[in-house]
């Protein structure tokens, strides 16, 4: 470890955990450190280059709510058996590719599966822009696909099987959800038809 990386304060450091090396109660090691923190999904899908499957692992990102020194950090990753040290630049980026959620070539892993530890809040963390309208337009289209005219009809199935959707119903999306399913309703009842485009079909006459 070169001395400029080991004089440099941040918050944010990662660490590699293999479950083969590591206490078995790592987590609960960690947990009880009291930093808020997020561990991966185990990695255990992840691709060389060359094809081979990696040895299977675990992501861990620790956030201080002030600036440590990497020794510091450090004395953390040694009690859960961390391999190596990251200082960790953007939260966000991070946490995401905690489960290659901007990596479409890498295995996808869920982020149901994410540990959020010590008051930490995977979801918000994540959470982007462009997610929430890419998860409204999903909605859109589960709506048409199956009739559902009823806001607590789309909540209740979201809450019971896609959670990421009722954050963002939770969140943000909820007016826009309701207006929507209010106007589609009123074109059912009023055997109005809709193409593809939102245009509405009008006979000739």
């Amino acid at each position: 470890m070169s001395v400029k990386t080991k004089d440099k304060r941040t918050r944010n450091y990662a660490t590699v955990v293999y479950p083969e090396s590591a206490p078995d109660n790592w987590m609960n090691i960690l947990a009880e450190q009291l930093v808020p923190a997020f561990i991966s999904p185990l990695h255990d899908d992840d691709v060389n280059p060359d094809g081979e499957i990696k040895k299977a692992h675990y992501h861990v990102l620790i956030m201080f709510d002030g600036v440590k020194t990497v020794e510091q950090a450090k004395e953390v990753f040694d009690m859960i058996g961390g391999v190596g040290i990251e200082v960790v630049k953007v939260i966000r980026s991070y946490a995401r590719y905690l489960c290659h959620l901007d990596n479409p070539d890498k295995h996808q892993y869920s982020t149901n599966e994410v540990r959020a530890l010590s008051g930490a809040d995977y979801h918000s963390i994540i959470g982007l822009a462009i997610d929430k309208y890419e998860a409204i337009g999903d909605m859109i289209e589960f709506c048409e696909d199956n009739n559902i005219t009823s806001y607590a009809v789309l909540l209740n199935w979201a809450r019971s099987n896609k959670f990421e959707w009722f954050r963002v119903l939770c969140d943000s999306a909820t007016l826009v959800m309701r207006e929507y399913l209010k106007s589609r309703k009123w074109t059912v009842d009023n055997n109005i038809a809709i193409d593809s485009q939102g245009v509405e079909i009008r006979d000739e006459e």
